[in-house]
């Protein structure tokens, strides 16, 4: 049967019941995460794109990318890019309605997961807080979501992770993380990644994706080292009875090689790209994995007819200027400059979501290897009837092995090495 056939019954069961009541007229096959996973798993050594949507633009060039590749993909935002406190426009609560308009307007007809990434808690103080927000997340058409406790030690991680289970639907996508993203400080070890989704199998928790520090930094990469190939293939390895994949993050700093091997050579299916996204769409000159190439005096360098036009970059590096940011923090002009980018022409604004387009297509295709996944995703859904895949994995581990007593203390027989303290968001 086609795959437009098929499409079409995947739309009639495959969208979860948030989408399906928040657009009920819909034909965006906006799906859980899991769907996604999935697809990638079935194809083999292949990762897709997390695109994350800054601003209007990216999504608009991220969804057309896929749509040429024929490849499914996830559209996020991370907490501190478009949570209560964030730098986008783009947020928790709206960047599915977005989504969901681009896909129609654009005849869409690749699955596309909608992923709350890095749902930060930073301190057990931050979960009453969070178990009231996380409902809010799904009920906005979020069908995909990352816990991230990583910024505590690793018992509060897990009994974190557990806790905030409960509000976060059976059916979706969902990552956990262990060792937050510092590049090379802190780097995780296979005993923290088994703790964790030992701990969270014992109460019948099976995430989709892991996420380690395995090397990288979030932002602009000024280093070198990037994802360190072996320490990820042999944590995924150590994890292999829990079938879990992998979720790799700041895959901007990285070059295609190396991103061509993680996806062949390990067993991550989820790949993280955001400042790229963010710095290709204003048009500013990169190398080839978007990672953004600077002046002798440590500028960007704006492409003339490229992204923005030429009278609102001026302005938006006054207004840089003005507040003292430089490198990565011009993420913070995404939430003021917004409202103007997308004031502009139309043909400046199909030049910005262009750049996007082709740099995203060229990785989901030549380096991913995610061309033609979208095929796989739908027969997932159609293959279990439902918009609710399950798990890879059942129970492994003994509830009683995992009180809360047992995970104080298995964690402080654990020997790690969390990095320094600081601010490692993005």
């Amino acid at each position: 049967m086609s795959y437009i056939a098929d499409f079409e019954k995947a739309l009639q069961i495959g969208r979860p019941p948030n989408i399906t009541s928040l657009f009920p007229n819909s034909r965006a096959l906006l799906v859980s995460g899991k769907v996604i996973d999935r697809a990638m798993l079935a194809k083999g050594k292949a990762m897709t794109m997390a695109a994350n949507g800054r601003s209007h633009l990216v999504i608009r060039g991220a969804l057309q990318a896929a749509q040429r590749a024929r490849a499914g993909l996830i559209i996020e935002i991370a907490r501190s890019e478009g949570g209560a406190t964030s730098y986008c426009a783009t947020n928790y609560w709206n960047i599915a309605r977005q989504v969901d308009a681009l896909c129609n307007e654009l005849a869409i007809t690749v699955p596309v997961a909608i992923h709350a990434d890095h749902y930060g808690i930073k301190s057990i103080d931050d979960l009453p807080f969070a178990r009231t927000e996380i409902p809010t997340l799904f009920e906005a058409g979020i069908t995909s979501i990352a816990i991230d406790a990583s910024h505590m030690l690793d018992d509060d991680n897990l009994l974190a992770s557990i806790d905030l289970n409960r509000f976060i639907p059976s059916w979706a996508g969902y990552e956990t993380e262990v060792g937050e993203i510092k590049g090379t400080m802190g780097l995780s070890t296979q005993d923290e990644a088994l703790f964790i989704i030992k701990g969270l199998n014992g109460h019948d928790i099976f995430p989709d994706w892991i996420a380690l520090n395995n090397g990288t930094t979030h932002g602009i990469e000024a280093s070198s080292q990037g994802i360190q190939m072996e320490l990820t293939a042999e944590i995924h390895e150590a994890l292999s009875a829990f079938n879990i994949s992998g979720a790799q993050h700041g895959t901007s700093g990285n070059n295609s090689d190396r991103l061509r091997a993680i996806a062949a050579d390990t067993k991550t299916t989820k790949a993280n790209v955001a400042t790229a996204l963010q710095m290709i769409s204003w048009g500013f000159a990169v190398n080839d994995y978007g990672n953004a190439i600077l002046d002798d005096n440590g500028d960007f360098i704006k492409v003339e007819g490229e992204g923005v036009s030429e009278e609102l970059w001026k302005e938006m590096k006054a207004h840089a200027d003005e507040q003292g940011w430089s490198g990565g923090n011009y993420k913070n002009l995404n939430l003021v400059f917004e409202n103007k980018i997308m004031g502009q022409s139309k043909d400046v604004r199909d030049r910005m979501a262009r750049r996007v387009e082709d740099f995203v297509f060229t990785l989901l295709v030549e380096v991913f290897n995610a061309g033609d996944t979208a095929r796989y995703g739908v027969d997932a859904i159609l293959e279990a009837g439902s918009y609710d895949l399950g798990s890879k994995v059942g129970r492994i581990e003994s509830p009683e092995d995992w009180t809360e007593e047992k995970i104080r203390a298995g964690a402080a027989e654990l020997d790690t090495d969390k990095g320094p303290e600081g601010d490692f968001d993005d």
